[in-house]
This record gives C-alpha cells, structure tokens and sequence, in this order.
C-alpha cells in the first residue's frame, strides 16, 4: 500500500536516482532518400562544420550524399532523417556504417542536428534509436562515436544515450587529418 500523501508521487527508484534525467523527445527515423540533399546542404553550413572539417564544396556534399544512400543498398549502414514526432519538424539527421577499429569491425554512427533545434534532446533520442536500429541489423557487436574532446555536447549525446566512455583515441577525420577524440561504445 503506497502511504505517501496525494500529490507526492513514487520516486523512480529504476533510474537509480531520485532525480531523474527528463524523458527524451520522441522522435523517427527515415531512410535517406534522394530528396535529402537539402538537409545534407544545411549541415554543411560553418556552423555546422565547428567541430568538424571546414565547409566542404557543393560536388563534395553531393558525392557525401551519394556515399550515404548506398550504404543501406550495400547493406553495410544506414543513414537517417530525424523528425520530431511532437512538431513534425526534420531536425537532423544521424546514421551508422562499418568501420574496422582496433582490429574488429564495428559500427560507426555521427549525427547532425540543425541549429535552431539545438538544446532539445534530439541528438540524444536519435542515438537512442539509432542503436537499436544498428542492433536489429545483427552483424556487430557494437557501435561507436568518436567526437572531439573539446565537443562538449556531442559528448553530452553520447553519456545521455547509454553510450560508455572508453577513453581517447586518435582519430583520422577528414582523411589525412589526425584529431584528438573520445571513444564512446554501446553494445548491440
């Protein structure tokens, strides 16, 4: 019999806190498609590309955009739109593809979340889904993100959506570029 008084709810003892992190917002995830190349122009602005490389040209941003839709036809991935389900918005978009790291294959996943959506949860909802989208597949054993130490809120994405910190790594982004990054590893 619960004895506390009306107005007083139960702590969340399963979150193993009593101050419990805020429900993420929910979101969808849909297969990148042709008619994506806008969203992928956006996140090419300088903004955008701060913890990145810079701005790349138009020809580089379709070819990334080419690379992206053959991942799911290769199999090997899959990059997605992110819509929020409460606004109907696309917010960003985020995806996962192989990558051999430390003598396994295993997945990789980055995300990008449009500016005026920034500070929401949508990045950390995204991972949530994305991990599990990269799971259903059934071919590795887990998945990996590899943002800048200096990225705070990629960071903050990576410990709100279970990801575990396994510690800094060297990391060749863009190619022939060596940055200094945080490992952070989810199981499937």
């Amino acid at each position: 019999m619960d004895r506390r008084p009306p107005g007083h709810p139960r702590p969340d003892h399963r979150a193993g806190r009593l101050n419990a992190v805020p429900a993420l917002p929910r979101v969808r995830l849909d297969g990148y498609g042709e008619d994506d190349l806008d969203l992928e122009r956006r996140l090419n602005e300088p903004e955008m590309r701060a913890f990145l490389s810079p701005s790349e040209s138009d020809e580089k941003v379709v070819a990334r955009h080419r690379k992206y839709l053959g991942l799911a036809v290769e199999r090997v991935g899959q990059m997605f739109r992110i819509t929020s389900l409460t606004t109907g918005d696309v917010v960003g978009s985020i995806g996962y593809w192989e990558r051999e790291w430390q003598g396994e294959t295993v997945y990789e996943t980055g995300w990008g979340i449009l500016p005026e959506f920034w500070g929401h949860g949508y990045a950390s909802a995204a991972a949530v889904a994305v991990v599990a989208a990269a799971a259903a597949r059934g071919t590795h054993l887990s998945i990996h993100a590899y943002p800048k130490i200096a990225h705070a809120a990629s960071n903050a994405v990576c410990r709100k959506a279970g990801f575990t910190l396994l510690g800094e790594c060297d990391f060749e982004y863009p190619k022939g570029t060596q940055i200094r990054c945080n490992d952070w590893s989810h199981p499937l």
